[in-house]
């Protein structure tokens, strides 16, 4: 296989355009598109960036008798599990195909949370228009409990699915990993591309949470009367929509940024990390499903959705407390 074909095949492994290609080695789109074409031959610079970029030696891009190896990925597992003990062996390709589903399917996740966020928003507007008169009890509730359930469900399905895709990937999570030539490179470029994004999307996300306090405080300066007092369901509503937008925004970057660090072991996502992060998964697998039967309990026997969201903040503040402790028992 010749010079041209091998960078063709490479490229498309990565799932890069001949645009993409020329942005990282800084040429034109005319000189891949001539490299691939066998009109012209790359500089040893740019091979030597090519092999970088494809996790692959020099020695194969420049020699045409030399031809990949199939069994590569499972030799490096084997070096990589006796020299590390039980280390995992992540290929280039592998590492590529993680961060697109990722991608993909984190948008989807931050939509899930939002729709569990706002599932109770229908009925508490709906309370707050029966209040006031313009909808009866019965279409209230109906209403607003099949908005509920819908949105769970699809809510739900997403977890589900997303969960689906992710899984081959959980040992990213929980074991050491060892990386093929080139893929800290990948990854540590993507990271410092998407790092202005990420502090953007948190900061956003942390003010739109700040500011989802305004209805409710706007709310109890306007409401002197009884039937003023009415609209405090309408409020709630909006401050749901609120925390559902600034959560949204949250996950979507730091679900990106996670699986950055969890290819280059950084963060919470070390070592020590990972070992912390099974013992907060045990706990976490407890945790939210007792939280969950807990608000539904509450909120179905007393029907006082305007009030019973308030779990969930209360919830994730604790169990961020639980997951401190945790890790730092697991330090000590």
């Amino acid at each position: 296989m010749i010079l041209a074909d091998k960078i063709i095949n490479e490229r498309k492994k990565l799932g890069l355009s001949q645009e993409d290609l020329a942005d990282r080695l800084d040429v034109s789109r005319q000189s891949v598109s001539k490299w691939e074409s066998a009109q012209s031959t790359p500089d040893l610079g740019r091979i030597l960036k090519m092999s970088e970029i494809f996790g692959v030696s020099t020695d194969y891009l420049l020699k045409d008798e030399m031809e990949e190896v199939v069994a590569t990925g499972e030799l490096m597992q084997d070096n990589a599990i006796s020299a590390g003990g039980s280390r995992r062996y992540v290929s280039l390709e592998e590492a590529s195909d993680f961060l697109k589903k990722v991608e993909k399917t984190t948008p989807l996740t931050a939509c899930g949370v939002s729709m569990c966020i706002l599932s109770p928003v229908v009925l508490i507007a709906m309370a707050g228009f029966c209040a006031l008169g313009f909808v009866p009890e019965a279409v209230a509730a109906g209403v607003g409990l099949i908005t509920l359930f819908i949105l769970i469900a699809v809510a739900v399905f997403i977890f589900i699915m997303n969960d689906r895709d992710l899984k081959p990937y959980e040992f990213l999570e929980t074991e050491t990993i060892e990386t093929a030539y080139g893929v800290d490179g990948m990854v540590k470029e993507k990271k410092a591309a998407f790092e202005k994004k990420h502090t953007l999307f948190i900061a956003l996300g942390v003010v739109f949470c700040i500011l989802s306090s305004l209805p409710l405080i706007i709310g109890s300066l306007i409401a002197t009367t009884q039937k003023q007092e009415n609209i405090i369901p309408l409020l709630v509503s909006v401050l749901l929509i609120i925390v559902a937008t600034g959560v949204n925004l949250i996950i979507r970057a730091g679900g990106v940024m996670d699986s950055y660090n969890k290819i280059l072991q950084e963060g919470d996502f070390n070592a020590e990390g990972k070992k912390a992060s099974k013992a907060v998964g045990k706990i976490a697998s407890i945790y939210w499903p007792v939280v969950l039967a807990g608000y539904l309990a509450w909120s179905f026997i007393t029907m006082a959705w305007e009030m019973t969201w308030i779990v969930w903040p209360v919830a994730a503040v604790l169990f961020g407390a639980v997951a401190g402790i945790t890790k730092a028992c697991m330090k000590e």
